[in-house]
């Protein structure tokens, strides 16, 4: 599950720096109009208590844990660019921030479970659960995150020498131009 969490937490990591890449006046100027969430129709408790149950057997809060503070941490480094002489205050209403905000995190896991919610009937997310908790579920938990981790490695050495072909085929096509590259 280690490895899952390295995972997740990259994942974290990178829709967090997406986050803080655009001015929060951008994102508010460009955010779409309604969350997808509230776009969602609300499941039953029975699907979101299955839903949940998955998530929690995949470790999918190792994902968000640590969001509150890291989404504070980099909505305060935003605003010390501007604000310099600030960064004191900034630095010690931080804390306050996380502090005041602390357990917010959770709202992802019911978010996700609405979403599971939405995209399996009641009866496919209890036959998950059947499932993950089969021995084939068992190992698949255990060994997914290594695949995955893999996989993304395989793709990146792939795309790397797939580049270079295609660099090649650049080169050459421009030669019969009589142009080197």
């Amino acid at each position: 599950m280690k490895s899952l969490s390295r995972i997740l937490s990259a994942a974290g990591l990178a829709v967090g720096l997406a986050l803080t890449a655009v001015p929060a006046e951008a994102q508010q100027k460009n955010a779409p109009a309604a969350p997808a969430t509230t776009q969602l129709k609300p499941g039953s408790p029975a699907a979101i208590a299955a839903a949940k149950e998955i998530l929690a057997m995949k470790n999918a809060s190792a994902m968000y844990a640590n969001a509150v503070p890291n989404l504070v941490e980099q909505t305060k480094n935003v605003l010390m660019q501007s604000n310099l002489n600030y960064q004191k205050d900034l630095n010690e209403v931080a804390v306050i921030i996380a502090k005041n905000l602390a357990g917010r995190e959770k709202e992802i896991g019911d978010g996700m479970a609405q979403v599971y919610a939405n995209e399996f009937t009641e009866q496919e997310l209890k036959d998950l659960v059947t499932f993950y908790k089969s021995p084939l579920g068992q190992k698949l938990l255990a060994n997914e995150p290594r695949a995955i981790q893999f996989s993304m490695s395989y793709m990146n050495q792939w795309a790397q020498q797939f580049a270079e072909t295609i660099n090649g085929q650049f080169r050459a096509e421009m030669k019969k131009r009589g142009k080197e590259i």
